[in-house]
């Protein structure tokens, strides 16, 4: 499969974000930003340390093949409300940009490694031990990101319903300890 990396998104990569956000298999489950402007708008403070969401492109042999961030829940204050989780705990979100990459087993491989070396481990934007669970919010038809999820340690934990969303979130937790090898 390739050597799977991470790496910060830098203000230049957001063309090519963007244009992985227009493509049909992003859109049908990741709802953001249209135009690159907007993108610059959304993920430009991101990029810059303005706002608490860290973001990374995921690396196949240093080729970038998608983006996830992670981001401590509580730092949203909205999104906390909503979810209705414990003090340490992180939330990532995460798509496949690159369309030869999909269906080929990438996605347990790469959550794995970012929940191991970024948000549980040392190279990540937290403070050691300052994780202690992490969520996931699918939507429940999103099947196979849930099997995704599962084949890393995620459990189903609850569904609920989200303000301003069409769909509710299947959330689904891990905490260090469940990752699986």
């Amino acid at each position: 499969m390739g050597a799977i990396g991470f790496r910060p998104v830098h203000l230049d990569d957001l063309p090519l974000l963007h244009h992985w956000m227009k493509a049909d298999h992003v859109k049908r489950w990741w709802r953001g930003p249209e135009t690159l402007e907007e993108v610059e708008a959304k993920y430009g403070p991101r990029i810059r340390g303005e706002a608490p969401s860290h973001c990374f492109f995921m690396l196949v042999d240093g080729r970038p093949v998608g983006f996830i961030q992670t981001y401590l829940v509580g730092a949203w204050p909205d999104y906390a409300r909503q979810v209705r989780v414990e003090n340490g705990t992180a939330g990532i979100d995460l798509f496949i940009g690159d369309p030869a990459c999909l269906h080929q087993g990438l996605g347990p491989l790469i959550i794995k490694a970012f929940l191991r070396d970024i948000v549980f481990g040392p190279s990540g934007p937290f403070a050691p031990g300052q994780v202690r669970r992490c969520v996931v919010g699918p939507e429940p038809a999103n099947t196979a990101a849930i099997r995704a999820y599962e084949k890393t340690g995620f459990r189903y934990w609850k569904t609920i319903p989200m303000e301003d969303e069409p769909e509710p979130e299947y959330l689904m937790i891990i905490r260090p300890e469940d990752l699986v090898s």
